[in-house]
């Protein structure tokens, strides 16, 4: 039986929006005890050309929803990058999971085969659904969840490969 486009996206996307926010959530607790303002961390970055912890996590969740927008045919929501605090994020976060489980699997069917048209920088890209969502949404849905990882582990933030990865039951 073929894997579902819905069972490629939906949970995946909302499996590494939760781990970031449990990450955000450590984040947190690191800071108050070290006398750091949170907002410090969301405004940290690794390199002076790349976007800040607040930057990835809205590019993480943009994918998300855009993707499931792209896939069905139908808008995705759109949300106003904002956000300046941990608790923003962490709100962002949890609106972005409640719109991708809002989606009904129905809406994914036969996704697979439409066509999906990005501009990638000055390049205009066209993909079939099943190409898009695994050669361009997750791929750059992980890169942002990676990049935030590493943003909070650089700076000091007590976190290690099973907190990427997760819990499983």
């Amino acid at each position: 039986m073929p894997v579902s486009m819905y069972r490629l996206s939906v949970p995946v996307f909302v499996r590494g929006l939760t781990v970031l926010s449990a990450l955000l959530e450590k984040a947190e607790a690191h800071a108050a005890a070290n006398g750091i303002a949170s907002e410090v961390l969301v405004n940290s970055r690794l390199a002076p050309d790349m976007l800040p912890l607040s930057g990835q996590i809205q590019r993480v969740s943009d994918t998300a929803k855009n993707a499931l927008g792209r896939l069905s045919g139908k808008p995705a929501p759109s949300f106003p990058d904002t956000e300046t605090t941990m608790a923003e994020l962490k709100a962002r976060i949890e609106k972005t999971i409640a719109y991708l489980q809002s989606v009904p699997a129905a809406d994914l069917e036969g996704s697979e085969g439409r066509e999906v048209k990005l501009n990638v920088g000055s390049l205009g890209v066209t993909f079939t659904g099943e190409s898009y969502l695994l050669e361009f949404a997750l791929p750059n849905f992980f890169f942002h969840v990676t990049t935030a990882y590493d943003i909070l582990r650089h700076d000091g933030i007590e976190i290690g490969k099973r907190d990427y990865l997760g819990p499983y039951s």
